[in-house]
């Protein structure tokens, strides 16, 4: 039987029980996993292809959708955000650097990432 991935980190997801619970998350990232953008009816460019499931506003997040089935593909890691794009150019423009960021700070949430780089600036007190 084939694997299952995060569709977010795109990490091989170890110890699911099917059918997945609602609130099944990526033990790498915490991403949630019975989300449109994991499902087996989910068209990036389409959307849902089940007809009787009801309309979801946020793809990303765990939703109870009835006909949710996990996708068995190797996600892509996504591109680089429009925000990164934008900071990226305007940094440019100035003749700035941005800093690099690793795939382990891409893989935090905001507020791990800001107490990240406080502890870096302030250092071990």
């Amino acid at each position: 039987m084939p694997s299952l991935h995060c569709w977010k980190c795109t990490k091989p997801l170890v110890d699911v029980i099917l059918p997945m619970s609602r609130r099944e998350e990526c033990i790498h990232c915490q991403a949630d996993q019975h989300v449109c953008l994991m499902c087996e009816f989910y068209d990036k460019r389409m959307g849902c292809n089940e007809e009787r499931a009801e309309s979801v506003s946020q793809l990303d997040k765990a939703n109870f959708c009835d006909y949710f089935k996990p996708a068995y593909r190797t996600f892509s890691q996504p591109d680089k955000s429009k925000t990164d794009i934008a900071k990226a150019k305007f940094a440019e423009l100035f003749g700035d650097n941005l800093p690099e960021t690793s795939t382990s700070d891409q893989l935090l949430s905001p507020q791990e990432l800001a107490e990240k780089k406080l502890r870096e600036l302030l250092g071990d007190l």
